[in-house]
């Protein structure tokens, strides 16, 4: 029994550095109006918003059911050009992406630090450029949530 306890609390322990990566804000609203503050914020500051993917209704297209689920793919080329020029291979996870979705009776936005996401990279984990995205990130979401 504590053999099989402490291998849990091991297991859990070593999978905690995986969703460090992430941040998240929560939402009493729906989907779509979570996702229409984001676009509107992210629009407002003068990013690009590149696309707008409805998971649950491509599912629904092929005959899938999946809960409410929004992708948003948008960027600021004055940042992500920076990291490109450092390291070109972050144009694989540029422009940067907010997931929302519904989790329960809550809504969750959800994105990857950027610091995280590139920092496989060839990409100065103290560069400016990567605080701006960040500060970006988390003013969007928390417009978005209302």
């Amino acid at each position: 029994m504590i053999r099989t306890l402490t291998a849990a609390a091991l297991t859990a322990m070593l999978a905690l550095p995986a969703y460090a990566d992430f941040e998240y804000r929560s939402s009493n609203d729906d989907v779509a109006t979570v996702m229409d503050r984001l676009e509107q914020a992210v629009r407002a500051a003068g990013a690009m918003v590149v696309a707008r993917v409805d998971h649950s209704g491509a599912a629904e297209g092929v005959g899938m059911e999946l809960d409410d689920a929004e992708l948003l793919i948008f960027g600021n080329p004055q940042l992500g050009t920076q990291a490109m020029q450092e390291d070109i291979r972050a144009g694989l996870f540029l422009p940067l992406r907010i997931l929302v979705y519904r989790d329960g009776d809550e809504t969750v936005i959800f994105w990857q630090e950027p610091e995280e996401m590139l920092d496989d990279l060839d990409i100065d984990d103290d560069a400016e450029y990567l605080e701006r995205m960040e500060e970006a990130l988390e003013t969007f979401a928390e417009a978005a949530a209302g």
